[in-house]
């Protein structure tokens, strides 16, 4: 596979017929493993500006996804492999719905689209996630927002923020 690195968390394809194998996918979770926020992407298209965004994502148990919303985009999930719970919350951070979802064979949801701008986060249960993710491009930063009430990546206790998060789930599945 021809591949060039954006960053060591970002990777692009150079193939005009890009393809996948499963022991390709063992690689990115490995290298997933290597990096300090504990994900990796792998794009199946060539570059931020095109049209439609293809990727497939590998986060470990060791990621926080920040509660984030997409202004004017639709995005699809598939889970390939491992557990996860896709948060979906109201504007003032009050959890409108959860979604296990799963990968096909577990039984569990294992694909959603959203297409509405709600704030959403992911809580991973397995050791590794990997997902198929489509959503529209080109990317633009200033197209994704993030809510006050949701710790920045950065900050030291954003695993209190997903240990309450998951307190309050569990309270809801009571």
């Amino acid at each position: 596979m021809s591949i060039y690195k954006e960053n060591s968390e970002v990777l692009y394809s150079y193939e005009d017929v890009f393809t996948l194998t499963p022991q390709y996918l063992d690689e990115l979770k490995q290298a997933s493993l290597k990096n300090t926020r504990q994900r990796i992407r792998l794009c199946a298209h060539r570059n931020p500006d095109d049209s439609l965004h293809e990727m497939f994502i590998v986060l470990t148990n060791e990621c926080y996804v920040r509660p984030h919303r997409h202004i004017d985009k639709v995005e699809s999930m598939a889970v390939l492999e491992g557990e996860v719970d896709v948060v979906l919350f109201h504007d003032n951070g009050d959890i409108r719905q959860v979604i296990e979802m799963g990968e096909p064979n577990s039984g569990k949801v294992f694909f959603y689209r959203l297409d509405q701008p709600i704030y959403h986060t992911l809580i991973i249960h397995s050791r590794f996630l990997v997902f198929h993710e489509i959503t529209e491009g080109p990317f633009l930063r200033d197209m994704t927002q993030f809510p006050d009430w949701a710790p920045l990546e950065s900050n030291p206790n954003h695993w209190d923020f997903i240990t309450g998060l998951k307190s309050r789930i569990e309270i809801i599945e009571a």
